[in-house]
């Protein structure tokens, strides 16, 4: 279903407007984990694997459930840990953001008080 022409032009609007916030680039923009990280994290769960495989052959539960625990441990080690933020130290990130979020609100606010005296909604 198409777009009428006023939904158009909200639309448009929207983008140039997200195209011109910098705030917003900066506090989307996030750095990649690290890549040895994932790599250690690869040996970890081989490794867990094969305790969970030694396990198995000599039907030691203990062996296996230990693998299994090594495996997981190593999983989640490389996945939850937090990505680092593009320009940001950690202690000074809550209160930059807490700062843009309230200023970013009150942008909004005025836009649309402004599009609402003009008659635009």
């Amino acid at each position: 279903m198409p777009l009428s022409e006023y939904e158009q032009r909200v639309l448009e609007q929207l983008e140039r407007d997200l195209g011109s916030d910098a705030k917003l680039g900066s506090a989307m923009a996030r750095a990649s984990r690290p890549r040895g990280r994932y790599i250690w994290a690869g040996v970890g769960v081989v490794a867990g694997l094969a305790i969970v495989v030694t396990g198995a052959v000599s039907q030691l539960i203990v062996v296996g459930v230990a693998g299994f625990a090594v495996m997981l441990a190593a999983a989640v080690w490389a996945l939850l840990t937090p990505r680092p933020s593009a320009g940001r130290t950690a202690g000074a990130a809550p209160a930059r953001r807490r700062k843009a979020d309230k200023s970013f609100m009150t942008r909004m606010e005025e836009r649309f008080e402004r599009r609402r005296e003009q008659g635009d909604i």
